[in-house]
C-alpha cells in the first residue's frame, strides 16, 4: 500500500491530490487572485478523499511541498500536513517546489529553470537538466537582462512558473523559452512523493519547517 497525500500551497494554487504508489487517482485545486489556503485545504482534503472512497486512516503519507514561496502559503501547508502525521502516525515527505514545478516539462534536450516571482524584479530559481538534476541550487536572484546568459548559451532553455513574466520582459535570446501560466501543482508532487517514500526519506514531523529562502519575501 502507499497511498500518500499531497499538499501544495506555496503559491496562490491551493492544490491536493491523492495518490497511488505515484500515480495521482484525484487532483483537486483552485488557483485564486487572493490565497484561498485557509479556507480552501482542509475542504479539498475533504473532498479528495470522500471522492476516491478512501478514509483518513488509510493514508501511508503525507507529502508537503517544502517551497520556497509564500511564508502564508507555505506555513497553512505544513501546519495541516504536520497535524495529519501527527494525527495518523504516519511519515511526513517534503517535496521542492521547484523541482515539482519544473517536473511539468518534459524535454529531451536543455535545461528547465522552474521560477517563482519574489519582490520587485526578485524571483526564486533553481536549474535542472532534461532528467531533473539539479545544475544549480536555489537562489533568491534579481533579474536583468545578463541572467542566465551562460547557461543560454549552451542550449535550449525553458522558463515556468509565475516569474516567467518579468523575466521574459529582460530575456531576448534564441535559446530561451517562456512556458506561461504555470505554477507548482500537487498533481506532480506524486511521482516525486512517491520515490521519497520507497527510500524511506521522510521528516521529522516535530521539527520540520518550510524552506522560505527568505521570511515574506513574496506577498502573502
Amino acid at each position: 500500500m502507499a497511498y500518500i497525500l499531497n499538499l501544495e500551497t506555496a503559491t496562490t494554487n491551493c492544490s491536493v491530490s491523492l495518490s497511488y504508489k505515484g500515480e495521482t487517482l484525484i487532483l483537486k485545486e483552485d488557483n485564486s487572485a487572493n490565497y484561498s489556503h485557509a479556507e480552501s485545504l482542509h475542504v479539498f482534503i475533504t473532498d479528495v478523499l470522500k471522492e476516491a472512497g478512501i478514509d483518513k486512516s488509510k493514508l501511508d503519507a503525507i507529502s508537503i511541498s517544502k517551497g520556497p514561496g509564500s511564508y502564508t502559503g507555505l506555513r497553512i501547508g505544513v501546519s495541516a500536513a504536520k497535524g495529519l502525521c501527527f494525527a495518523l502516525d504516519i511519515p511526513l515527505i517534503s517535496v521542492s517546489t521547484l523541482k515539482s514545478l519544473a517536473s511539468q516539462l518534459n524535454i529531451e534536450k536543455g535545461c528547465i529553470i522552474p521560477m517563482l516571482d519574489a519582490r520587485r524584479m526578485e524571483v526564486y530559481s533553481a536549474i535542472f537538466d532534461a532528467d531533473l538534476k539539479v545544475l544549480r541550487n536555489i537562489e533568491a536572484q534579481i533579474l536583468d537582462a545578463s541572467s542566465f546568459q551562460e547557461v543560454l548559451s549552451k542550449g535550449p532553455v525553458y522558463f515556468i512558473g509565475n516569474g516567467v513574466e518579468k523575466t521574459k520582459t529582460l530575456i531576448s535570446h534564441d535559446n530561451a523559452f517562456f512556458i506561461d501560466d504555470k505554477l507548482p501543482s500537487a498533481q506532480q508532487m506524486s511521482i516525486i512523493g512517491y520515490e521519497k517514500f520507497k527510500i524511506n526519506d521522510f521528516e521529522d514531523v516535530a521539527y520540520f519547517e518550510p524552506f522560505y529562502l527568505k521570511d515574506f519575501l513574496m506577498k502573502t
